[in-house]
Order: C-alpha cells, then sequence, then structure tokens
C-alpha cells in the first residue's frame, strides 16, 4: 500500500510541478508581450528590471496556474492509471479507490494552504510591487531617456521629439511650448539629470524658436544655447494605496474596520441627501472589501475541489491522451472561474450576496467530486 502510495502521489507531483510551469508560462507570456517585451526590444528597458517584473509577476499568476495545474495533473494520472489496467490490479489485490486516493487528497490540502498563500498575501503584494515597477521604469524611460522617434508628453506643457539619443547626446530636437504657443527646433542637444531637486535639464545648442501671436503672426528667434528645466514625472500611476483588488486579507480586514467606524457626526453640515449618498458609497465599499475577502478565501480552497473532480473524471475518462485531458480541465477551470467573475462584477451589490458566490463553485465543485468519487470507489 505504501508503494502504491508513495507511486501516485510522486507521480501527482511530478505533473503538478509540470503544469503549474506550463500554465505560468503561458500565462506569463500575455503580459510580457505586452508590457515588458516592447521596450526590452526597443532598447528602453534595462535587462534587470525585466526579469524582476517577470519574478514579482510569477507569485500573483500562481493564483489561477495552481488550482489549473492540480486539476491537469490529476486528470492525466489517473486517466492513465486506469488506461494501463493499474487501477483494476489494485482493486483485484483488496485496495479501495478511497483508500489509494488519500494522499493525493492529503496533497490537495496541502496545495489549498499554498493557495492561500498566494491568494492572501504574497500574491497581493507581489502585483502591487509590480506595479510600481512598471510605473517607476515608464517614468524613467520617459522622463531620463527621452526615446527617440516618439513624441513625449510626461512633461505638463511641453511635447518633446527627439530624432536621435546617444547616451544623452541629442540630435534634431523638436520642442513644443505650448502655454506659449512655441516651437522650438535645435540641431543638437544635451539632457541632464538633477536626482536632487528632481528635474530635467535640456540643453539646446543652435535652437530657433518660432511663436505665434494672437494676430496670427509669427516671431522668429535664435539662441546659440537655450536651457529648458521641467520637474520630472513623479506620479505616473504610482501605487500609493492599493486597489482593493490588490490588497492583501489584512489590509483588507483593516479598510473594512476603517470604513465600518464612518460616523454620521463626524460629516456635520452636510445635507441629508448628502448624508445619504456618503453612506451608500461607503456601504458599497464595505460590501466590495467583504466580497474580495470572501474571493480570496474561497479561491483558496479550489484545489481540493478540482482534485476531487479530477480524480474520478480521470478514470471515467480511461484514456491515456493529454490533449483531451488539458481540454477537459481547461473546460472545467473556466466553469469555475465564471462563478468568479460573476461575484466580482456583482461585488458592490450586496443584494445578489456576491460573497457566496464566490464560495458557489467550490460547494458545486466538491459535491460532485464526492458523487463520482463514491461512483468510482463503487465501480459505477
Amino acid at each position: 500500500m505504501k508503494t502504491l502510495h508513495k507511486y501516485l502521489t510522486l507521480q501527482v507531483l511530478a505533473s503538478l510541478l509540470l503544469a503549474v510551469a506550463v500554465f505560468t508560462f503561458v500565462l506569463l507570456l500575455g503580459t510580457v508581450l505586452k508590457e515588458i517585451l516592447l521596450p526590452l526590444v526597443n532598447g528602453q528597458a534595462r535587462i534587470g528590471t525585466v526579469l524582476e517584473a517577470i519574478g514579482l509577476l510569477i507569485p500573483f499568476i500562481c493564483i489561477y496556474a495552481l488550482p489549473m495545474g492540480l486539476l491537469t495533473s490529476t486528470l492525466l494520472v489517473f486517466g492513465r492509471f486506469s488506461a494501463d489496467q493499474e487501477l483494476t490490479a489494485a482493486r483485484a489485490s483488496g485496495v479501495s479507490l478511497l483508500s489509494l486516493v488519500a494522499p493525493v487528497l492529503l496533497l490537495s490540502l496541502f496545495c489549498c494552504g499554498v493557495s492561500a498563500w498566494f491568494n492572501m498575501d504574497l500574491g497581493p503584494r507581489s502585483r502591487v510591487a509590480y506595479k510600481n515597477l512598471i510605473s517607476r521604469a515608464r517614468a524613467d524611460l520617459m522622463n531620463a531617456q527621452l526615446p527617440a522617434d516618439q513624441p513625449i508628453y510626461d512633461f505638463p506643457g511641453y511635447i518633446f521629439l527627439v530624432g536621435e539619443n546617444r547616451g544623452g547626446d541629442l540630435k534634431d530636437v523638436t520642442v513644443e511650448d505650448l502655454k506659449d504657443n512655441t516651437t522650438i527646433f535645435a540641431p543638437q542637444g544635451q539632457y541632464a539629470l538633477d536626482k536632487t531637486n528632481n528635474v530635467l535639464i535640456l540643453t539646446l545648442f543652435n535652437a530657433v524658436s518660432s511663436t505665434v501671436t494672437s494676430n496670427g503672426h509669427a516671431m522668429l528667434a535664435s539662441y546659440g544655447t537655450l536651457q529648458i528645466t521641467n520637474a520630472l514625472n513623479t506620479s505616473t500611476n504610482q501605487v500609493g494605496i492599493p486597489k482593493i483588488s490588490d490588497m492583501t486579507f489584512w489590509q483588507l480586514q483593516a479598510s473594512a474596520h476603517d470604513l465600518e467606524q464612518f460616523d454620521l457626526p463626524s460629516v456635520a453640515g452636510t445635507s441629508l441627501e448628502g448624508l445619504r449618498a456618503q453612506f451608500h458609497e461607503v456601504e458599497k465599499l464595505i460590501e466590495r472589501t467583504r466580497a474580495e475577502m470572501h474571493r480570496q478565501i474561497a479561491f483558496s480552497f479550489a484545489c481540493f475541489g478540482f482534485a476531487l473532480v479530477g480524480i474520478p473524471l480521470g478514470i471515467r475518462m480511461h484514456r491515456r491522451e493529454t490533449n483531451l485531458g488539458i481540454a477537459i480541465a481547461l473546460a472545467l477551470v473556466l466553469v469555475y472561474y465564471s462563478f468568479v467573475i460573476l461575484g466580482e462584477s456583482l461585488a458592490a451589490r450586496p443584494e445578489f450576496a456576491p460573497h457566496l458566490i464566490f464560495w458557489l463553485p467550490n460547494f458545486i465543485f466538491q459535491a460532485v467530486g464526492v458523487v463520482l468519487l463514491w461512483r468510482a470507489n463503487r465501480g459505477i
């Protein structure tokens, strides 16, 4: 019996690690192509920043990859176990299916604990850190590198266009001063960063400016050296207070407690309608916060429900094909996630009890899994 337990557990564990790696790669690929790869190819991002961003994304993506990987691994392992007649041999030896799969179910409970850590703490913190990193990188790229051949709008009141940028030596620089309705062109220029004062200093050589006056005439001027100073954009989507969907469980708990302390006397002087509107908004925020807390906890138990369903379905498929197992896994994951998406869309509608919607797929999958496992154990 110990040999069978060890054999099945190692098979599921090996398949789980491989499936999680594949799903993580697939889910990561879309984000990398969209937000990370293009700046790297254009030479606008350092390889260290790219690797750090990928590392921060992995814990967040594992929230979804781990349950999918466990479902896929149970379908594949037990489908092959049944197709090779190994299950028949085990039953002929007097070993029941329930005793055979007990270690795999314990493994799924362990995965639930790991998933809870990802859902409630590590994943949200990594997501916030990733957003901050991308925001800083974008600000640094646009403000500090002045990328060539693309308009730069990050400086209030100005539009910059640089024909060539070689380590701070610029060529064919065009500056649109929107406040004074002035266009400045310089064949050469340089820029420097003053990190102490958080400003960028742009120096133009042999610059020519054209200012359009109110009566439509153009006033020309030339400069041997012209210096333009601009504050660096440090507020480009910086994440100070994370969104509700990016909060850890403990931050959500503290936020809900703070919102519940909203007191009527603290808004004295506001009209009755204004008070009602404020309380309504606060109630919506409280409901959204509580719904997110339930989502994080409920989603942590997806591994157990997927294991309960995956084991008997793998046996009933009685096939060795990997493609079919992955297809069934994706279909079941789609069903499960549809409830999660529905709950998130109704998070601010307490009359629909969105927190219960997050738990509903767990109840359905676990109930169906128990019935299927019981039937499989009876040989039905």
